[in-house]
């Protein structure tokens, strides 16, 4: 696994305009090498802002949308459409404004879809879509970039702290029930899911995450801080405000 890079902006602001531009180039390099791409998406403030930034940018064309598959790294377990999921803010953040075939945009399931409300079968079909995109040699696909934000406690996904899903170690999507933030009932990847991705890049604005960080950008226990075990097989990132990098060993931002 690679070594956590930090890159430190002046705001969050400025982070989602500089994170929509790395990530266009990480896209076209990525198509340039291999034809397609793949993206796992996040949803909160910052990974919301930062497809908005995506939408309105005119470098967002130099991508070819046509050959992006999209994933998730957690969903909200609610019924489709509703305003807290992750996805219906993605969509209308930036995925109902480029070309993106509906054949790749792969959801996770809703609380009212086939399998009704019962988050495990919800877990095991997301995990079924990744295991036929992957093909015979794994488990998940190698994603390009994943992103992920970070919570004040360390979590990421719906992974948190002393949770079952944090210790899951076989299975690459887990519902998870009882979470400490509404809602309470989610699906999410796991912590060897995300490190399937070529690169992580995980995303966190304001003072209230820079214990979480400091913590981070150390050998911390995974299972008590999620965060730490989120690393890319080729390159790990986190992308912070000068508030979230406040507490850790990083230069000052020069942007």
């Amino acid at each position: 696994m690679s070594r956590p890079e930090v890159v430190v902006h002046r705001d969050g602001e400025l982070l989602a305009a500089a994170v929509a531009a790395r990530l266009v180039t990480s896209l076209v390099d990525a198509q340039t090498a291999r034809g397609s791409v793949s993206l796992v998406l996040t949803g909160g403030r910052t990974g919301i802002a930062v497809l908005e930034q995506l939408r309105a940018t005119p470098a967002r064309d130099a991508v070819d949308w046509t050959r992006v598959d999209l994933y998730w790294g957690d969903e909200r377990f609610l019924p489709a459409g509703h305003p807290d999921r992750n996805e219906t803010q993605a969509r209308e953040a930036l995925l109902d404004h480029v070309p993106v075939p509906a054949s790749r945009v792969h959801v996770m399931e809703p609380s009212d879809g086939r399998f009704g409300d019962d988050p495990e079968a919800a877990a095991e079909a997301y995990a079924a879509v990744l295991a036929a995109a992957a093909g015979p040699d794994g488990a998940v696909p190698s994603f390009d970039v994943c992103l992920l934000g970070v919570g004040e406690e360390g979590h990421v996904a719906s992974i948190f702290p002393e949770s079952p899903a944090v210790a899951e170690r076989e299975r690459a999507v887990v519902a998870v029930r009882d979470c400490p933030k509404p809602p309470p009932t989610r699906v999410s990847l796991t912590l060897p899911a995300i490190r399937a991705a070529r690169e992580v890049w995980l995303m966190t604005t304001g003072a209230a995450k820079g214990e979480a960080v400091a913590l981070g950008l150390t050998d911390a226990d995974e299972v008590q801080l999620p965060a730490a075990g989120a690393r890319g097989r080729e390159r790990t990132l986190w992308l912070l405000d000068t508030a979230a990098a406040a507490k850790a060993p990083v230069t000052p931002p020069s942007t």
